[in-house]
């Protein structure tokens, strides 16, 4: 049966920080089917992808062999009689080229179409769909991006929806190498095949990295598309890039950095972090943060045997004391350096957190 499959939001590096930090802490389920963490645990170094984003409408293609092909917008099924800007209408037209890329992907990565259902997703672009864009004056034209889903059948708990990079991989002779999918005769193309960036964050202090990024839209995005050149739109405005991370369960992760020209005052661009104010803030918090006062926080929310009493339910109360005991003990510290509580807090607080963890991991062994 034919049904809605949404594409997810391309979330805020915060959003995404938060994400991979959690990831990389969970160690499984406790007996009572709960998510158990160990923020000790290292943050990994993870590589993503940076493809331009594209100013259009959200469209995807889904099939399967039972169900056949269908048209999808961001939120909606749609058809030749009910489109949104001509896209169904490019399905029908297109549907033996859609399918056929679509087999390429499942004969690649082993997916049995009789029992899933393969979700290509792009961006359908050009023509009037979107003003002052990158490909603003170009006809419309399907662009696939970096990721599809691969669905089951029927909606299930016991089994999930993965993603796989939209590529196939061809093996001649004792070579190998990949092509991403695409119908450039069909205005079918692939993000992958135009310019793409890779950027390797170490997440123990990912701004370094974060910054690049940022400078690379400002620098060449934003200024003049890179893939409005591609077709012949020398001056477009660029909207920004999206990072891309395939995990290797098969999750996807994604972060959007935008120029200032295409935010609005909903969304907020990502603002370049001051390298040498962070080195400054984090030799304050180095100055302010002490284990004795971590331990005494322990004890005065815990009690003096606080190994056998410690409890995460009430961490939101040890951290606000060892908050307000830093500020009272270290403010002049924190003028001396020139900051405001803001500015060094947050830090003070995922220090006293890792000290919390390690406490309550001593209590269970």
């Amino acid at each position: 049966m034919k049904r809605m499959i949404k594409y997810p939001s391309i979330e805020q590096f915060r959003t995404v920080l938060k994400n991979i930090n959690d990831r990389s802490a969970y160690i499984g389920k406790d007996e009572d089917g709960n998510p158990m963490f160990d923020y000790l645990r290292p943050k990994p170094t993870v590589t993503f992808t940076a493809s331009e984003k594209i100013h259009g409408t959200n469209a995807s293609v889904c099939y399967s062999i039972p169900d056949g092909i269908w048209a999808q917008s961001r939120e909606n099924i749609i058809t030749v009689e009910k489109d949104n800007a001509g896209f169904a209408f490019f399905v029908e037209q297109n549907k033996g080229t859609l399918i056929n890329l679509i087999e390429v992907l499942s004969e690649t990565h082993d997916i049995d179409l009789s029992k899933n259902i393969i979700s290509l997703y792009g961006e359908w672009a050009g023509g009037n769909i979107q003003k002052n864009s990158a490909l603003s004056g170009c006809e419309k034209q399907f662009i696939i991006f970096q990721a599809f889903k691969v669905s089951p059948l029927e909606p299930s708990e016991d089994e999930k929806a993965v993603w796989f990079e939209t590529c196939e991989v061809i093996r001649p002779g004792n070579s190998i190498y990949v092509n991403w999918i695409d119908s450039t005769e069909n205005r079918i193309f692939n993000i992958m095949n135009f310019n793409q960036y890779s950027f390797t964050f170490d997440f123990n202090s990912p701004e370094k990295t974060l910054n690049e990024i940022i400078n690379l839209v400002q620098d060449v995005i934003e200024p003049a598309s890179p893939l409005g050149k591609k077709f012949g739109q020398d001056e477009n405005v660029g909207e920004g890039v999206v990072c891309t991370y395939l995990s290797d369960d098969g999750a996807l992760i994604q972060f959007k950095v935008k120029g200032e020209k295409h935010s609005n005052s909903k969304v907020k661009t990502t603002a370049p972090v001051d390298l040498e104010k962070l080195g400054k803030v984090d030799k304050c918090v180095e100055e302010i943060t002490h284990n004795w006062r971590f331990e005494q926080g322990l004890v005065t929310i815990f009690g003096s045997d606080y190994e056998k009493n410690i409890n995460r339910n009430k961490m939101g109360d040890y951290l606000k004391w060892v908050a307000s005991d830093t500020l009272k003990e270290e403010s002049d510290i924190i003028v001396k350096y020139g900051f405001e509580p803001k500015d060094v807090m947050g830090k003070v607080q995922d220090k006293a957190k890792k000290y919390f963890y390690a406490a309550e991991n001593s209590s269970l062994n």
